[in-house]
């Protein structure tokens, strides 16, 4: 795994690549169980460096060996990982997409309270603010996806959720 972070490293593109491609066939292969958390986060930040870069079929590797990891990961557990993302300048745009597919699984098997309606929206009211249209249409789907889960057993659903936003954010996100 430690070759896999070191060659993600290196400046040559093809290398780079090729160990990209390697790291979505473990993904694939071994899911969640494979990775301790120090070497899981590394590779978080790389796929996400590499995803965002100029080299298109580096970005285009990246972006399966995201989809890969997507899929071995629980919603939850992604969610956790990529929120630190959202600050992050290079890579908000794909922080911000992965997030959108967690949230959309996470729509499907109503698992959006156990992270956090509040977390979740306010995750989502950062994003919408982005420069990069990749960003702020990944965050209206969030939104999306959060406002058809916190209203969905609610009578009144837009007075619910002018009132649940106004509440829990800054007038100018609300």
């Amino acid at each position: 795994m430690m070759v896999l972070v070191k060659a993600m490293k290196n400046p040559k593109s093809a290398l780079c690549k090729t160990s990209v491609m390697a790291s979505s066939d473990i993904f694939n292969a071994f899911g969640d169980k494979f990775f301790k958390p120090t070497i899981s986060d590394a590779f978080d930040h790389l796929l996400l460096l590499k995803a965002s870069q100029d080299k298109r079929f580096v970005c285009k590797e990246a972006d399966k060996a995201l989809n890969a990891l997507m899929g071995s990961l629980t919603p939850l557990t992604l969610l956790q990982k990529l929120r630190s993302y959202v600050s992050h300048t290079k890579v908000r745009a794909k922080a911000a997409i992965s997030i959108s597919n967690c949230v959309f699984k996470m729509v499907r098997v109503r698992k959006m309270k156990e992270y956090g309606f509040i977390t979740l929206v306010q995750m989502g009211a950062d994003l919408l603010n982005d420069r990069l249209p990749e960003a702020t249409e990944a965050a209206r789907s969030v939104l999306i996806s959060i406002y058809n889960g916190f209203v969905e057993n609610e009578e009144h659903k837009q007075e619910a959720g002018q009132s649940f936003c106004q509440t829990n954010l800054s007038p100018i996100h609300a």
